[in-house]
């Protein structure tokens, strides 16, 4: 009898390169979605200023930020100094710049016009030190019947960041919507690599997950399939809530059909290295009166919340009064319990009872390390 059975060697191989088991790296808590036309060298510390005002306008101190989120005044303290810190110093952790839905169409020579200009106030930001830690641009979709015009956007861009800033900066990536088609993904794969020969440079794209067809091609071995340049997978609501047919009072993150989508992803994509994102709220504060500022950052505060609940760490963000409670909200769900996973984790590690009589498996203290190098990563 072999000890080692034939063809072990070869599957263990393969799960390892499908299933790494290294500790995720960073991860960003939101991406930031800016058309095309209006972006600028500037936006970003635009919408740094203006969540800030906001803070200052109806959110002045840990009594608003206890009321308005629902957190004890021990934490909404530490909530509140933490979020003015982070608009002061890093208001977009995740920049997409986008050329589809948020942009619209143009027409050749306005496209071509933008991507130049974006493209110079890419390499002016990284000059400055303001461009942030990830930042890129979404294309239009393949499904949307004229690849060439995404492929040309993006080589546009890609020439002219790197002519301005003389490389192509850390962080770049691209994000490929509405991918109705598997094929489309190892299509868009191969343009990357072409255009990594041509740049210099290595090229790694994001998937939107916004139709119940793509459902269908989600598995372990995708990323693989596209050469590894697959590095995450983003949920797309309002498409999605359309395509499956919920009326428009139902598109929302926390609809049970979006929880579905999300839980296809997350057992697509576990073990894969492939990173999760949530969608967004396409809402703004309805005035500038402090009841209205504060029912958006209820609603949206649920909603991170909810994803949070779910194990979708990151979501996009639409408006400048979005990071205030997307900030509030990541950091509040950080703290509360960041004492005891510690303590669990010590108690494991030195082989003692933890507190309140847990037991803990080993699968879950490697999920509570997980959360607390979340957290290390993800708070001020």
């Amino acid at each position: 009898m072999r000890a080692v059975p034939e063809g072990f060697e070869e599957a263990y191989r393969a799960q390892r390169a499908r299933y790494p088991s290294a500790e995720p790296g960073w991860q960003p808590v939101h991406t930031v979605y800016v058309p095309a036309d209006r972006f600028s060298a500037g936006t970003v510390a635009a919408w740094g200023d203006e969540a800030s005002s906001l803070v200052k306008a109806h959110l002045s101190g840990p009594r608003e930020v206890a009321e308005v989120f629902g957190l004890p005044d021990a934490q909404a303290a530490a909530v509140h100094e933490k979020v003015l810190r982070k608009l002061a110093t890093e208001p977009i952790e995740d920049l997409r710049i986008d050329f589809e839905d948020g942009y619209g169409v143009r027409g050749d020579a306005a496209e071509d016009e933008h991507a130049a200009r974006a493209a110079e106030s890419v390499a002016a930001m990284h000059a400055s030190g303001s461009l942030p830690r990830r930042w890129g641009l979404r294309v239009k979709s393949f499904a949307d019947g004229d690849p060439a015009r995404s492929v040309r956007t993006l080589r546009r861009f890609l020439s002219g960041v790197t002519a301005g800033a003389g490389e192509l900066p850390a962080g770049f990536v691209v994000t490929f919507p509405k991918v109705l088609m598997e094929a489309y993904l190892g299509q868009f794969a191969g343009v990357l690599a072409e255009l990594e020969g041509e740049f210099g440079a290595p090229l790694a794209f994001e998937m939107q997950v916004e139709a119940p067809q793509t459902l269908a091609f989600l598995r372990g071995d995708l990323n693989e399939s596209l050469g590894g340049r697959l590095s995450a997978a983003h949920f797309g609501v309002f498409d999605y809530t359309a395509a499956v047919g919920l009326p428009p009072q139902e598109q929302r993150l926390d609809h049970p059909a979006c929880d579905h989508a999300r839980h296809v992803m997350q057992t697509a994509f576990a073990g894969t290295g492939v990173e999760l994102s949530d969608g967004s709220l396409a809402a703004a504060p309805a005035s500038e009166r402090t009841q209205d500022v504060h029912a958006l950052w209820r609603r949206h505060a649920a909603l991170v919340r909810h994803s949070l609940r779910h194990g979708f760490y990151q979501g996009w963000d639409m408006h400048p009064s979005h990071l205030v409670s997307r900030f509030a909200t990541v950091y509040a769900f950080h703290l509360e319990h960041y004492d005891s996973y510690r303590e669990r984790v010590l108690a494991w590690e030195e082989r003692r009872a933890a507190g309140g009589g847990v037991m803990d498996e080993p699968a879950t203290i490697r999920t509570l390390a997980a959360a607390l190098r979340r957290a290390d990563q993800a708070l001020p």
